[in-house]
């Protein structure tokens, strides 16, 4: 996929349109977008943007040709995407949490504990999801047990303490 998950529209906001969307903890500063895709159906139909506030882990947004509370109340639930050209790089050992999906991650004990399936966000905190012999492992991103992570050879090293694998 050439685009990535931002936020979501949460409900329309005054009268000329607007809607209040939630940001994900992968969203870059939007006050530079001209434009931004909203998944309607299965299709993602790129809106311009003519005005946007930003209040902390909210934005209200003024999209163009959407000019009434009830057109604005359409878009309610619709998931927002940017192309993933737009994102900022991150510092050497940061990743988004869509980047690692089929990463193979090894343990320095276990050897191959499987691939990520996927990265669960709970709060602030982040965790890799692996499926090992029928069970769900979850391995928290933030702490030490991510020893190392290589992009191009899409590998993860982690040290994971005594008995979590029994957990």
């Amino acid at each position: 996929m050439e685009h990535f998950k931002i936020g979501y529209v949460a409900k329309s906001h005054g009268l000329k349109g607007e809607v209040t969307i939630v940001l994900g903890p992968d969203c870059p500063d939007l006050e530079s977008a001209k434009s931004i895709h909203v998944e309607l159906g299965h299709q993602l139909v790129p809106h311009f943007i003519e005005s946007i506030s930003i209040k902390g882990v909210k934005a209200y947004v003024k999209l163009e040709n959407i000019d009434t509370p009830e057109a604005a109340a359409s878009l309610k639930g619709c998931s927002l995407f940017l192309p993933k050209k737009e994102r900022p790089k991150l510092s050497r050992g940061e990743f988004y949490s869509d980047e690692v999906i089929g990463f193979e991650v090894t343990d320095a004990e276990t050897g191959v504990l499987g691939e990520v399936s996927e990265v669960f966000e709970s709060g602030p905190n982040r965790f890799l999801m692996i499926m090992r012999n029928g069970k769900e492992i979850m391995i928290p991103i933030n702490g030490p047990f991510i020893t190392d992570m290589n992009k191009s050879k899409k590998k993860i090293s982690v040290e994971l303490p005594e008995g979590f694998l029994e957990i």
